[in-house]
């Protein structure tokens, strides 16, 4: 404990904040990366007129609490005030758009990567540019404007992602890492920098409209891992620790989106490596050998932290409906006596589900509480589905939620497996889907038909595996790759452990993929019936 101590007060330390769906985490870890202390606070998206987004309020609200309850968490341990660190990065859901003027205003509400309105937009660029573009992605948000004729397009000096806002108002600095613009708009591998062909045609297609900006000119510089990208600011100070305990002048890394900083976590950036982020969204990453053979649209080509290319299925929904049903069941077992205990409460609920049938007996869900990209909703109704004979019991229907957690994502990577002839030599998956031990990742072995990974460290999640990047840009060796840093000082040969998928279970998901297929039309209708 008092080396800890000396560490933090002599900024041997490294920060990561991440500003995940639902909750907003920052962990502070020392010299021999393990979590020295952490601080969070909860959050919700909101749904205003059509648009999927938080408020600035909410941002910075959030943000500021956060890091107040990180240094009370070290004052409490360690009875220091934390003053300074010897790096930080910050990192935030990927994707969206927010778009400023020339005076730093914010010209529309934040909106997020879960809005599915960008769909003319993502045709259209994907044509352009012979390249998948999904209606996820910054361009997408941006083009999206232009095509609805909206006003304010002609008066953004910049936009950028929440990670890059959060980095260029604590630093000064127009930034973002290379893992994070690639899923703003395309990179190009041999540059490390946004495609200057694309962004040309990009160019071409709107000038007509008469802007006074071309595209380049109003997007953020882009950085690898392990290059400084600013300081924090004494304006930055005041945003992120009104109180002024902290200093300014420390080191900031690039900003990365969520998907890097889980390759990060989950020790997957190397070829032939891959992961699972899985929470409110869920996503695979893969990281490539070699470029597939064509564009696909459920198939998004993005890169590592570090620049190298990965394929990534995203999918919209995973874990919300599950967890209204797990308040469903709460409130009936209050009912019948106060007290329940949420993680007994997910524990039970996800363990009863390995004793169900491996076809899920006859039910089908679908957890589309917003729209999904893989099967073409742009809107989401949660609904589940029986057949008048299913066995409907606890165990099934369980199972039938966790299937459909990654049903979206299992479509995805079919393409990539089966017909790209992609391979893996492991998937490591981390995220609130895989907290029950063995249950989540025997789910996501049996739908990718690949072993399951999951690691103890992996838990830390997105804001530990920022943390690792901030530390790897202050302490990294020359020419020592991050590649070989997760290996040799922060894994250090931990390997996890791995569920092999089993073939009954594999062949049950099959099954239930065929009638989550067949019975897919019904989703339409309610989705076009209920308004």
């Amino acid at each position: 404990m008092s080396d800890v101590k000396e560490k933090i007060v002599n900024g041997q330390t490294y920060l990561g904040i991440e500003l995940g769906s639902t909750r907003i985490k920052a962990v502070l870890i020392d010299d021999s990366f393990a979590p020295v202390a952490q601080g969070s606070h909860d959050w919700e998206n909101r749904y205003e007129n059509g648009v999927w987004t938080y408020s600035l309020e909410d941002i910075w609200d959030g943000l500021q609490d956060c890091y107040a309850d990180l240094a009370s968490d070290v004052q409490k341990q360690y009875g220091v005030t934390l003053t300074t660190v010897g790096s930080i990065g910050f990192s935030a859901m990927m994707h969206g758009y927010m778009a400023f003027n020339s005076e730093g205003k914010l010209l529309v509400p934040f909106r997020t990567w879960r809005n599915s309105m960008q769909e003319a937009a993502s045709t259209k660029l994907t044509e352009v540019f012979g390249f998948h573009i999904p209606q996820r992605w910054s361009i997408a948000h941006l083009y999206q404007s232009i095509l609805n004729g909206e006003d304010h397009v002609k008066d953004v000096a910049f936009f950028t992602t929440l990670a890059g806002y959060l980095h260029w108002q604590l630093t000064g600095s127009k930034t973002l890492g290379v893992g994070e613009a690639s899923g703003m708009f395309p990179i190009d591998q041999a540059t490390g920098q946004f495609n200057k062909d694309m962004i040309a045609k990009f160019d071409a297609l709107v000038a007509d409209k008469g802007y006074p900006w071309k595209l380049a000119d109003i997007m953020p510089d882009v950085a690898p891992a392990g290059e400084q990208a600013g300081t924090l600011t004494e304006e930055g100070v005041k945003k992120l620790d009104p109180r002024g305990n902290l200093k300014a002048g420390i080191p900031l890394c690039p900003p990365e989106g969520d998907a890097g900083t889980g390759m990060v976590a989950t020790n997957a950036v190397r070829q032939r490596t891959g992961n699972v982020s899985a929470g409110t969204s869920v996503f695979s990453m893969v990281v490539l050998e070699k470029d597939l053979s064509k564009a696909y649209e459920e198939i998004d080509i993005v890169t590592t932290p570090v620049g190298d290319p990965v394929a990534m299925v995203h999918c919209n929904n995973c874990t919300s409906d599950i967890n209204a049903w797990a308040g469903l069941f709460r409130e009936f077992a209050e009912l019948i006596g106060p007290g329940v205990d949420t993680n007994k409460l997910y524990t039970t609920l996800f363990n009863v589900a390995l004793s169900g049938d491996k076809d899920c007996g006859g039910l089908v869900s679908y957890n589309y509480i917003s729209g999904e990209n893989i099967t073409g909703f742009e809107e989401g109704r949660p609904m589940f589905v029986r057949q008048p004979d299913a066995k409907f019991t606890l165990a099934n229907f369980m199972r039938t939620h966790l299937y459909s957690a990654v049903a979206a994502l299992k479509i995805g990577n079919d393409i990539l497996f089966n017909e790209e002839g992609v391979t893996v030599d492991r998937i490591t998956g981390h995220g609130g889907f895989f907290k029950t031990p063995g249950v989540g990742q025997r789910v996501m072995a049996a739908a990718l038909n690949v072993p399951g990974t999951c690691m103890e460290t992996a838990g830390e999640g997105g804001p530990w595996g920022m943390a690792l990047l901030a530390a790897y840009m202050k302490t990294r060796e020359d020419g020592e790759s991050l590649g070989d840093f997760l290996d040799n000082k922060v894994f250090k040969g931990e390997s996890g452990e791995t569920l092999s998928p089993d073939i009954a279970d594999i062949n049950g998901f099959n099954e239930f993929m065929k009638s989550y297929n067949s019975a897919i039309a019904a989703e339409r209708a309610a989705v076009d019936g209920l308004k």
